[in-house]
């Protein structure tokens, strides 16, 4: 979840491409790396500068902020009257001679600060944090009185307020700023499908309805941010990743993946039931989980016991056709989700017309997608007629995507 990912997803669905995600904490690199073609868009709360954009184009803004001044209160801030408060705070950029203020490395609040201090006469003492600090980290040090200036934009330093009453933000560092996306300079085609999903998303009530959830809710900001789930604190994926560690094992699998195949499967959610009668976390049959000594499947440990026992007996079924142990795990996946003998055709047509059939991406998934064409499934290979291969393809797929986000914040 979270604003750019939201608007991501749906520009990616517009454009009719797959979302791949790269966190990555310094700006500078973030640019560096969009310029080295290891990325094709920085979607963060960057501000338009005039140096940025002799470096990379710009998108259409898609609002606009201030960069204010974050302080703390005085410890006992409560128990005072609102000038008392004031009193006790910096409320002119000339009060931040010889003052340190901590900043996010390669950010737009170093140009900003060294502007303000021609503008004032005098040096101001700007540091830059260690490689990886972000803002929200800077706002934490502050409120616990561990550094005590930072500079933020004022839409997120209000979310921010929420978790951290102690802060101040009221202080203007800023003129209104344009905040936007950013590409190569050498992707005017991208630049301006960008832009054109941008206007016709503008005009849409649900543009304003994902900022109002994201920076302007007080309750969901509160609800994210204490969830033992929120990646930036929380470090956990499910309330069952102690249950997916412990049966992960026996698949050798990292822990990860199986739980985001359970995510594929369930949501999470015990007490799913599909439309075919699959029950439970890993979307059992019946009869399958008989078939795996499990008698009753609404058992949160049997049911992700007997899932991972058919795991385990699917990469059997493959191990001497699929040598590679990654590629195994694809194959494994798809019949899971749609049985191992329409994935047996899929191979066998993918080997008769020229592919590869121990490579599933782009390989064995097209000719599984091609079962639903009387020309493949009428085949004389085919042993398993019609399949239609869409959801499988998409649930391998979506699972592995899923895999390298859990992989970048959880351990």
């Amino acid at each position: 979840m979270g604003y750019e990912y939201e608007l991501l997803k749906r520009l990616a669905n517009n454009l009719e491409l797959e979302l791949e995600i790269k966190v990555v904490h310094d700006i500078d690199e973030m640019i560096e790396m969009l310029n080295r073609g290891e990325g094709d868009l920085i979607a963060y709360n960057l501000t338009v500068t005039k140096q940025r954009t002799e470096l990379v184009s710009f998108a259409h803004h898609h609002t606009t902020t201030r960069q204010v001044l974050v302080q703390k209160k005085p410890d006992n801030w409560r128990k005072m009257k609102l000038h008392q408060i004031e009193k006790g705070l910096i409320n002119s950029p000339i009060e931040l001679i010889g003052k340190d203020i901590y900043v996010v490395r390669g950010s737009s609040y170093i140009e900003r600060l060294q502007n303000l201090s021609e503008e004032i006469g005098a040096d101001l003492n700007i540091i830059e944090a260690p490689l990886g600090t972000s803002t929200e980290d800077l706002i934490k040090m502050v409120a616990n009185g561990e550094i005590e200036l930072t500079v933020e934009d004022e839409n997120v330093a209000k979310l921010q307020r929420h978790q951290y009453p102690i802060i101040d933000v009221s202080m203007a560092i800023s003129l209104p700023q344009r905040i936007a996306w950013a590409v190569r300079k050498k992707s005017p085609l991208l630049l301006e499908a960008i832009n054109e999903w941008l206007l016709k998303m503008k005009k849409k009530t649900e543009y304003y309805v994902i900022y109002e959830k994201y920076f302007e809710s007080r309750k969901s900001f509160r609800r994210r941010i204490n969830s033992d789930y929120f990646s930036l604190t929380g470090g956990s994926i499910s309330v069952y990743d102690d249950l997916i560690k412990e049966y992960s094992v026996s698949l050798d699998w990292d822990w990860r993946l199986l739980a985001s195949l359970i995510y594929q499967e369930s949501q999470f959610h015990p007490d799913k039931t599909s439309w075919a009668g699959a029950r439970g976390l890993m979307q059992l049959m019946p009869a399958t989980a008989k078939q795996f000594g499990v008698n009753n499947i609404t058992n949160v440990h049997q049911n992700v016991k007997a899932g991972v026992k058919y795991l385990n007996w699917l990469t059997n079924y493959w191990k001497e056709e699929i040598a590679d142990s990654t590629e195994r795990i694809k194959f494994v996946m798809s019949s899971y989700n749609i049985g191992p003998g329409h994935i047996v055709d899929a191979r066998n047509l993918a080997e008769k017309y020229g592919a590869n059939p121990n490579l599933w991406f782009d390989n064995v998934e097209v000719y599984l997608l091609k079962k639903s064409n009387p020309k493949f499934y009428n085949d004389s290979i085919v042993k398993y007629g019609y399949a239609k291969g869409t959801e499988t393809v998409k649930y391998v797929r979506e699972i592995f995507i899923r895999y390298e986000h859990y992989k970048q914040f959880i351990e």
